[in-house]
């Protein structure tokens, strides 16, 4: 059986949740984007609680197309909303996907707003 893009993606992500786990102190900043949304969130893994969440599902975020620039103004409007809760440090999950592009952005323009990871 050949192997999908998408059983490529799960198998990195499980490979990355093996050795990256959030806690109250620094949670994990989780990203996942499908073709039409970008979603991010901050979630405690000890509890099992998110902490803070952005995605262009919200209505104040509708308007965003899934695409670099998209991404980064989920990624700045999770880290405002994280330093609001006082959380300035956080770990970061990139849902198995490749490190470049869309995921990039998003990581870049939390860090500039103020996030530490």
């Amino acid at each position: 059986m050949k192997k999908t893009r998408l059983d490529a993606r799960q198998l990195r992500h499980r490979r990355i949740r093996k050795k990256v786990f959030g806690s109250s102190e620094r949670p994990r900043l989780s990203v996942y984007f499908s073709n039409k949304h970008i979603y991010a969130q901050l979630i405690n893994d000890e509890e099992g609680r998110t902490l803070a969440c952005a995605s262009t599902m919200e209505k104040a975020f509708s308007e965003i197309k899934p695409n670099i620039d998209g991404a980064a103004k989920i990624g700045e409007a999770l880290a405002i909303r994280a330093l609001e809760k006082n959380i300035h440090k956080v770990v970061f999950d990139r849902g198995g996907f490749l490190y470049h592009g869309k995921v990039k952005a998003l990581a870049d323009s939390a860090r500039e707003k103020g996030l530490e990871f």
